[in-house]
């Protein structure tokens, strides 16, 4: 297993981590989670081999192969059979039975080995370069946003591909619920330190907040102490009779160590400007019909009202006209079928590829988020810039030197600055973090306006969407009601992902046989959770006694300094620090017994489940 000692990187005077510690274990899936720009892919590089770290060591056993998947989709040869061999060695540039059967358990025919990689959809083009990957036999996968431009039904396959996996893997992803879904642990760079934690991205989260919460607790106590101590140490070291008393003061002092304050990372964070309506419904589309072609419609027949402040998702394949009947919407493109009736008072705001092309490179970012509407001032403009994470000089950066990320961020202000009470949103989180996807769905939740989106995020339509438009069995269907009706009702008619998550039938249990069952597994669970909740309920009242008796400690320790009593400073010194270990220890059992917890839950639910 590979193994990161002290491990520092840095960029000019910019330094992405320091000193960062990790050793992976045997099948762990860890999900690695940060800012944008915190280190993450550099992080992957300097694994791999592919970027020089400044200090520390990467130790990786002999023999030990690390594979990871190339987001890049660039093909050489004319069948996906040859295009898949050029991984193969001299030795074995002839086993083409090792790539048929790799290929095969991916999903393709003997047929489709012999067809052109670039005619396949983005989801199998990421299995085709998976094929070449796997074909290198590799312990570990280091997977860099690989649900990057994937559709439902690939992100559905991917997601039980790395579950089953025979081995260690490190998967970066903006999609919380993906990465939640398939990791074992959670790590993340943050404040320049790497952090891991058994358990989702949630439990990480929580287990920071509660470090972070400690230690400014523990850094106000020592700051409080040093300002007493340098205070007794200026008022009495000039006198001879406390002189002494004073020296030993600053020698307590020097042997202080700093504590930082905690620096609060930057996050997105920002509400859509509603323009008020009377409408009850802000559109209404009768019979849609659209096709590049005239004998080969994209969708037809598309009829539905949008309710103002209700979310309509347009989910299915890539390359189906998903993007295409957003833009049709949005009038981008010739009416050829149908009707779109939009209420009178209807001011719509558009996010999609076509309108972040046409972002006037020449500008620059406070620039081109002021030119949506006379009505917002420099103040209003830079508010929305630094909301966009452009605070100060970065407002004045020219659209042409940013990156997609950031150019989509800037479309983001645009259509903040935008009065609306309809949102048409094309992939709305590609490029951000998965903290501004929280806070874009926070965002689109407290719309009080219609929203249109086209989404590949499961996490997006479980909490957002309140009906769907769907691409499947040859055309496009809309469907009242939630992301999970749909799967329950009708469901993906290709998804393999489901098919092979398919429970086996239950064997045929009378009910008062299954209530027995059941009865006898809740107690066992009972009787199991008890130590656990019982040390649970302990810790909670001892931090809350012990830190109530630190707070009491430290007063003293404030009268001993001001009186000049050096034995009873020194008493209450010691008992602090005698109570801060206390407390710390009980944090760490605090944690265990929170896992145990948690462990028990997740057993017993599937066994509850299974009768």
């Amino acid at each position: 297993m590979i193994q990161l000692t002290n491990l520092s990187k840095s960029f000019g005077e910019q330094t992405l981590f320091k000193n960062l510690n990790f050793q992976m274990n045997s099948n762990q899936k860890v999900g690695l989670i940060g800012r944008n720009g915190s280190g993450k892919s550099t992080l992957f590089k300097i694994i791999l081999g592919e970027e020089h770290h400044d200090e520390g060591e990467v130790l990786i056993p002999k023999n030990y192969q690390i594979g990871t998947l190339k987001q890049h989709l660039i093909f050489t040869e004319k069948t996906v059979r040859e295009e898949c061999s050029l991984i193969l060695s001299e030795e074995e540039q002839y086993n083409f039975y090792k790539i048929e059967k790799i290929l095969f358990g991916l999903g393709f025919s003997a047929e489709d080995l012999e067809k052109d990689p670039m005619s396949f959809s983005g989801g199998y083009q990421i299995r085709i370069n998976l094929a070449k990957l796997l074909a290198t036999e590799p312990n570990m996968l280091l997977l860099d946003e690989p649900t990057n431009y994937l559709d439902l039904l690939s992100l559905r396959w991917l997601k039980e591909f790395i579950r089953t996996f025979d081995g260690e893997v490190i998967l970066i992803t903006h999609d919380r619920d993906f990465m939640d879904a398939v990791t074992t642990h959670t790590m993340g760079i943050q404040r320049k330190s790497l952090h891991i934690v058994k358990g989702n991205s949630k439990k990480y989260e929580e287990t920071l907040a509660l470090s972070d919460e400690t230690y400014e607790k523990t850094r106000q106590n020592q700051e409080k102490k040093r300002k007493e101590l340098e205070e007794f140490v200026a008022k009495n070291k000039a006198r001879a009779s406390t002189a002494a008393l004073a020296q030993s003061k600053q020698k307590m002092l020097d042997k202080m160590d700093e504590m930082e304050s905690l620096q609060s990372e930057q996050n997105l964070n920002f509400n859509f400007n509603y323009k008020e309506t009377p409408a009850k419904i802000n559109l209404r589309a009768e019979n849609l019909g659209f096709g590049y072609k005239a004998d080969e419609k994209l969708f037809s027949d598309v009829s539905f009202a949008l309710e103002n402040g209700k979310t309509l998702a347009i989910i299915g394949k890539n390359g189906k006209g998903k993007s295409t009947l957003l833009n049709y919407i949005a009038g981008e493109l010739e009416m050829q079928e149908g009707k779109l009736n939009f209420h009178p008072s209807t001011s719509m705001a558009h996010f999609g590829q076509t309108n972040i092309e046409r972002l006037n490179t020449q500008a620059t970012i406070i620039e081109e988020i002021a030119s949506v509407s006379l009505k917002i001032g420099i103040a209003e403009t830079r508010s929305i810039c630094g909301t966009m994470m452009f605070s100060g000089d970065l407002a004045d950066k020219k659209i042409s030197v940013l990156s997609g990320g950031e150019r989509s961020r800037v479309m983001l202000g645009k259509i903040i600055g935008t009065e609306a009470n309809l949102l048409l949103l094309d992939e709305p989180t590609n490029h951000l973090d998965m903290y501004s996807i929280d806070s874009l769905c926070s965002a689109i939740e407290q719309f009080k306006g219609s929203t249109i989106m086209v989404t590949h995020s499961e996490m997006l339509l479980r909490r957002l969407a309140d009906a769907l438009i769907i691409f499947h069995k040859g055309g496009a269907e809309y469907f009242e009601g939630s992301y999970d009706d749909f799967l329950e009702k009708i469901g993906w008619e290709e998804d393999e992902a489901v098919k092979s998550e398919s429970k086996p039938k239950r064997p045929k249990i009378d009910n008062k046989e299954r209530k027995r069952l059941k009865k006898e597994l809740t107690l066992a669970r009972s009787k199991e959770n008890a130590p656990h909740k019982k040390e649970l309920e302990f810790c909670e009242n001892k931090i809350m006694e012990l830190e109530e008796e630190l707070e009491t400690q430290n007063q003293k320790l404030v009268e001993a300094s001001t009186s000049g009593d050096n034995a009873l400073m020194i008493e209450a010194s010691q008992n602090v620090g005698k109570l801060q270990n206390e407390i710390e220890l009980l944090f760490e059992r605090l944690e265990i017994a929170s896992d145990a917890l948690d462990e028990i839950e997740q057993r017993f639910a599937s066994q509850l489940e299974s009768i």
